[in-house]
């Protein structure tokens, strides 16, 4: 089964990588969860707070569902090109997580041409911060043989992410993993408002919105590393978003009826208006550009 999200812990605490299933949390929504540890003698236990945070592939499978299947458009992908420009660690990691993404998005929109191009600089860029063993020259074979197969190709990209996400979690490279997180998941929301306008039905619009949750545990998650001034500066950044994700307000969920005509209760949901849409929108643009066109 196709993996789409994880759990992220200390890594002082061990980290651990899990595969999830179910709508609800695919968002991320619900990410705080507590494993508890016991010495051999089980006199002292040791509590662990989880991070969930889903695949950069995840927002863009949802997006080719609900109708973007057809869509070729590569032109705000990351260009291979820059590649050579990310020459510091931070760098090196944001955009080792951003260009997983285009990867996966080359995948999943079956432009397996450019796939194979991105994949060559995650290659690259994965060697640099020491993710070199999660990405063999099997892999690349692999990945050459199913051009026209989007499926595998997606199977095969996802595995490649959490392949170095492993690599980095066994070496215990907490800040470089934060890192590639924090990239992977800005790429995947510039790419969903690139193809998205603003629509208050829009499903698309609605996933955005619910990103709120998934950036509260990721700005969690980042806090464990902020003594890495890298790590402080994404930080920074990240929590300037969630100020404008915290200005959307909620509202009453309509009531559904199934199929015995009974009324299922609706409770809250999120209500994002078109100003608060644009402004979290450019936020992001502007985030996301601060890594990609580093010089």
């Amino acid at each position: 089964m196709q993996r789409k999200h994880f759990l992220i812990a200390p890594l002082a605490a061990s980290l651990m990588l899990v595969s999830c299933g179910g709508d609800k949390t695919e968002g991320g929504e619900e990410l705080s969860g507590v494993d508890t540890l016991k010495t051999e003698t089980q006199t002292e236990q040791i509590t662990e707070t989880f991070f969930q945070v889903p695949s950069p592939g995840e927002m863009l499978t949802f997006i080719k569902m609900v109708g973007g299947k057809n869509n070729k458009n590569v032109s705000f992908l990351n260009s291979p090109d820059n590649q050579k420009n990310y020459t510091d660690n931070k760098s090196k990691a944001l955009n080792f997580g951003i260009y997983s993404c285009d990867l996966s998005y080359c995948s999943i929109f079956e432009i397996g041409s450019e796939a194979l191009k991105y994949f060559k600089v995650v290659k690259q860029l994965g060697d640099q911060i020491g993710v070199s063993s999660a990405i063999s020259p099997e892999v690349l074979k692999r990945l050459e043989g199913n051009i026209g197969n989007p499926d595998s190709l997606s199977v095969i990209t996802d595995d490649v992410y959490f392949s170095s996400f492993e690599s980095l979690e066994a070496s215990k490279q907490g800040p470089t993993l934060s890192l590639v997180v924090a990239g992977g998941w800005i790429e995947s929301l510039y790419i969903a408002t690139s193809l998205a306008k603003y629509d208050a039905k829009s499903p698309v619009v609605e996933r955005l919105a619910d990103q709120k949750y998934t950036l509260d545990n990721l700005i969690e998650f980042l806090k464990k590393y902020e003594s890495d001034a890298n790590v402080a500066g994404v930080l920074t950044q990240f929590t300037e978003l969630q100020a404008e994700f915290n200005k959307i307000g909620e509202k009453e969920a309509a009531a559904a009826a199934d199929k015995t005509k009974n009324v299922l209760g609706g409770g809250k949901e999120l209500a994002i208006t078109a100003d608060q849409y644009k402004a979290i929108v450019d936020k992001i643009k502007a985030i996301r550009n601060s890594y990609t066109l580093t010089k």
